[in-house]
């Protein structure tokens, strides 16, 4: 069996060497143009050149949990999309949104701004009650995040496309509960897939139904939130904050506001790194499982787009 390695800016070395630990026997080589077939493919954004090369492929394996990159390519017909569920991803995501939630509840800028002024002063504590946090998008990130804000006590939201039960969460599902979700919520997390219904979802109209004092975290992709929407409803003080790790164009560019905007925090797409062994040990499990004809976890519908 020949896998094809094709990840753009990864160094391939060490991920052809844990491949060749975790699945030995196999040959498994970085591509390059006029490289001879394989039966699949560890991709991270190939070019349209690599599957038009290797349209024999069976199973294509993407080393990130988004695919919305693979799905505006041409891929191999019949071929299986399978996407990592959790890759050491879930935690650090967990981490990444219970601090950024942590940071606006406590009030952590305001001291930071005190600090600057040398002021020793208190702030009236919140309450937990007034803070719910609601989840657009309930995987397994989605499930991890709600997971660990029910430790800390927050009230915890969530909404999907389809139903879900997740113990201690109030669930929502689909379009025609999307605004009550919305009304109920304070802190507002997207952990979305990116597909053409998602794409602008945090839009003016969507926000502006939050609670007063509403606040936003996009740690999805970028196209999920309309930029000058949010910029608007942060001025005008209906939203009071936002921490944004994800955006429509990467690196953001220096000009951009978000960079500059008080009420902004800005990350450079970190909240939850790929690990290499967690991943290639998640991958080579599902080519296993492929090659003995059971099951894959994480296969994508084309359709539905995740």
């Amino acid at each position: 069996m020949r896998i094809s390695f094709c990840c753009s800016n990864t160094k391939p070395e060490p991920w052809l060497a844990g491949f060749r630990e975790a699945l030995p026997g196999v040959e498994i080589a970085a591509w390059q143009p006029g490289a001879p077939p394989a039966e699949h493919a560890v991709v991270w954004a190939p070019p349209q050149q690599f599957f038009d090369e290797q349209a024999g492929v069976k199973g294509i394996f993407n080393i990130g949990a988004g695919v919305d990159a693979l799905l505006k390519l041409r891929l191999p017909e019949g071929a299986l999309l399978v996407r990592i569920e959790d890759g050491g991803m879930a935690v650090q995501m967990a981490e990444f949104v219970s601090h950024a939630v942590i940071r606006h509840f406590r009030e952590f800028d305001a001291y930071d701004r005190e600090q600057q002024q040398a002021h020793w002063g208190f702030r009236k504590p919140n309450r937990r009650v007034d803070f719910p946090v609601g989840i657009l998008g309930l995987g397994v990130l989605g499930r991890r995040v709600a997971q660990s804000l029910l430790h800390f006590e927050f009230p915890v939201r969530g909404w999907s496309r389809s139903p879900h039960q997740i113990a201690g969460v109030e669930c929502f599902a689909g379009a025609q509960q999307f605004d009550a979700f919305l009304r109920g919520t304070r802190i507002l997390v997207c952990l979305l897939p990116l597909t053409p219904e998602t794409a602008g979802i945090m839009n003016r109209d969507a926000l502006s139904k939050l609670m007063p004092g509403g606040y936003v975290i996009n740690v999805a992709r970028g196209a999920h939130l309309v930029d000058d929407d949010l910029i608007a409803l942060l001025d005008g003080g209906q939203l009071a904050g936002a921490a944004l790790d994800v955006f429509r164009h990467e690196p953001l560019a220096p000009e951009h506001p978000f960079w500059r905007h008080p009420k902004i925090t800005v990350t450079p797409h970190t909240s939850a790194r790929t690990l290499r062994e967690e991943t290639i040990a998640q991958i080579a499990g599902k080519i296993r499982a492929f090659e003995r004809g059971e099951p894959v976890a994480g296969v994508v519908d084309p359709q539905r787009g995740y």
